[in-house]
């Protein structure tokens, strides 16, 4: 193909965040309570004032809309909707509204991730996506939510990241009986029960979404870590990924649009995930530096779900070193252009993440475009931030050979 690869003019051009990871004070909800639960060996430090994104989303709206993007993507958060069972929150539905409204005022493209991982406490406690009602209880909130995604936004993401949500399930489910131990590599299995009741919250808020705002296209994201088999150990692959990724992919057969979040590879061996071997690089989280796994995930979604319009929700690198963000982000969309070259049917990327935010137990895992003094809350945009941002302007990817 040639150097370049040009974007067709409605593809979506955007940076992600997550309400918990941004907004701070999220204290109605799960993850504010297993924050402090002594659990040290996943969380370092408290999510607290996380960007101060409640109040500042204004700011955060105007540096990425300046920087050249034309898509944000963020969360809204159940807890604050309904901090009580069937008790729901008007004002926090208008905040959540005028955020929509502020995107559009910008020249934003809002899509609305209606769960990003967190969960109200209660609903937890009651025993969250395995319990036989979690699809009704996620209905009733997202038919509260409804407000939010009326007019203004065309596309919504009903659960981020469900296999992921299915694994911390798995996780959660082991701790009474004295901790938890997770495989040396890779992910363990996903909770079966919870797995069932993500996949029925999905269509349940479909379908809920649909009769309030049919104009508006559906899907969910799903977290890619595309396998590379040892010689001869694909079908090892095939078994690994199958609970952890490709059921949560078929699950979306039929929606509008289906998002692939990819970071990183997993190798496998004969007995299953392999250590990232010590010889490669590294990124902040520990994960082996890989650039080919997004094109990787794009076309092994897109034979997974064949027909299924694609959309990268989340990509990125978290590194200290601006320079590198740019190397792994130019390799990552190299590979987007080829797939896309190929045939794969790819309506968007968006970059995770837009801010330097709360990456799930620690701060020190840096994903952002923007930097935020964590003392301050002032915003800084980096390098990378310019360089994206003006690939959105121009429509032409960086197609270096993969």
């Amino acid at each position: 193909m040639d150097d370049v690869f040009t974007l067709p003019d409605d593809f979506l051009w955007g940076a992600s965040t997550s309400a918990h990871q941004t907004e701070g004070g999220n204290t109605g909800s799960d993850w504010w309570a297993f924050e402090r639960a002594g659990l040290t060996d996943f969380i370092k430090e408290p999510s607290g004032s996380a960007c101060d994104s409640f109040r500042r989303w204004p700011e955060d709206m105007d540096l990425l809309a300046g920087l050249g993007f034309t898509d944000y993507r963020f969360s809204i958060e159940w807890a604050r909707i309904e901090p009580s069972p069937g008790e729901f929150s008007t004002e926090a539905v208008a905040h959540y509204r005028r955020m929509v409204e502020g995107a559009r005022k910008r020249g934003l493209r809002p899509m609305v991730t209606l769960h990003h991982f967190t969960a109200p406490l209660w609903f937890t406690e009651r025993g969250g996506w395995a319990a036989k009602d979690s699809a009704d209880l996620f209905g009733r909130y997202v038919e509260a939510a409804a407000p939010v995604i009326g007019e203004g936004v065309d596309h919504v993401c009903t659960i981020n990241e469900p296999n992921m949500v299915a694994v911390m399930a798995a996780v959660l489910r082991a701790l009474p009986d004295g901790g938890v131990t997770l495989p040396a590599a890779g992910l363990p299995l996903p909770d079966e029960a919870a797995t069932e009741g993500l996949v029925r919250a999905h269509r349940r808020a479909v379908d809920t979404v649909k009769s309030h705002a049919p104009q508006v296209r559906t899907g969910w994201s799903v977290a890619n870590q595309p396998c590379r088999p040892e010689p001869g150990c694909e079908k090892q692959a095939a078994a690994y990924q199958h609970p952890r990724e490709t059921v949560f992919l078929k699950a979306a057969r039929g929606d509008d649009w289906l998002g692939v979040q990819a970071y990183t590879r997993t190798r496998i061996g004969v007995s299953g995930p392999l250590p990232v071997p010590e010889d490669v690089e590294r990124t902040l989280t520990g994960w082996e530096y890989d650039p080919q796994a997004l094109g990787d995930a794009l076309r092994h979604t897109a034979a997974t779900v064949p027909g299924t319009p694609l959309i990268v929700t989340e990509n990125g690198i978290a590194t200290a070193d601006d320079d590198r963000r740019i190397a792994y982000t130019t390799g990552a969309l190299a590979g987007l252009a080829h797939a896309m070259a190929d045939g794969v049917d790819v309506r968007g990327y968006f970059h995770w993440s837009a801010l330097d935010n709360y990456e799930w137990g620690s701060y020190r895992p840096t994903f952002g475009l923007i930097a935020v003094d964590r003392k301050t809350f002032v915003r800084t945009p980096k390098p990378s931030g310019a360089w994206l941002g003006a690939i959105g302007r121009g429509r032409v990817l960086p197609a270096v050979s993969p």
